[in-house]
């Protein structure tokens, strides 16, 4: 199970810390990553992250803004939000896959496990 938290109202420019927690089964060699969907949009890929942290990858639009981490004795991915903006007001989901670049792909098709979404929202 994966449980996603951290989601809230934020103003543009502001913060957010978005944390996604899997129990049941350890995830320390699975691959981990965010996805988000705006109302009427489909869900598209955010960041990346491999099982031991060595390689992430991003969205052009949250480039330089997101950062995704991971602590594997927690059995935790987080996203940190930095320079919110309007248009990243989406729910975002937690993804987990034995393979790095399933995620990568954002191809939700291809994505083994989901989280629930939390939502965020980036006020103007």
């Amino acid at each position: 199970q994966l449980q996603a938290s951290g989601g809230g109202l934020v103003q543009a420019g502001g913060s957010l810390r978005l944390s996604c927690a899997a129990s049941g089964h350890p995830v320390s060699r699975y691959a981990m990553g965010w996805f988000r969907q705006a109302p009427g949009k489909e869900r598209e890929f955010v960041a990346a992250i491999s099982y031991r942290g060595s390689s992430t990858a991003y969205a052009d639009s949250v480039k330089g803004r997101f950062t995704i981490s991971r602590d594997n004795t927690k059995n935790t991915v987080y996203l940190q939000m930095n320079s919110l903006k309007p248009e990243d007001t989406a729910y975002y989901y937690c993804a987990v896959d034995r393979n790095y670049r399933a995620i990568v792909s954002g191809n939700t098709g291809d994505v083994d496990y989901w989280g629930k979404g939390t939502l965020v929202t980036v006020s103007s």
